[in-house]
């Protein structure tokens, strides 16, 4: 079964509101991606032979890293990117809102239905 995490460490929370609060402007997925693997020791935008990237590549796992409306589409990425390269899946879903909570929930249900080995963390509310 999957665990859900919400921030990893104090520091990348820390971070995280610090960073965002200092820009008006939203973050983009490539923030997100360059701060959340940085916190984790992962490779940022993994090249595969295809020349396709992986957002986070860790010791244990290769994780999508996506917006909360997108979830449908990590669920593919990080089981393809898992079989490429023998690591764990993983998703790391984006929440701007309390709202985009709904995103969060479907992709846990999905996971759970059917048994997917991918481990799930969330950023935001």
């Amino acid at each position: 079964m999957t665990t859900a995490h919400r921030i990893v460490s104090p520091i990348l929370a820390l971070t995280l509101s610090t960073s965002a609060a200092a820009s008006r402007a939203q973050p983009t997925e490539a923030w997100y991606q360059q701060v959340w693997c940085d916190g984790m020791n992962g490779k940022v935008e993994y090249r595969l032979e295809d020349r396709r990237r992986i957002d986070c590549l860790t010791d244990q796992y290769a994780i999508e890293i996506e917006f909360a409306r997108k979830w449908p589409e990590a669920i593919g990425q990080s089981l393809n990117y898992s079989m490429l390269t023998g690591k764990k899946a993983g998703i790391v879903l984006i929440l701007k809102t309390a709202e985009e909570q709904a995103h969060w929930h479907r992709l846990q249900t999905v996971i759970k239905h059917y048994t997917l080995p991918i481990k799930v963390w969330k950023l935001g509310p």
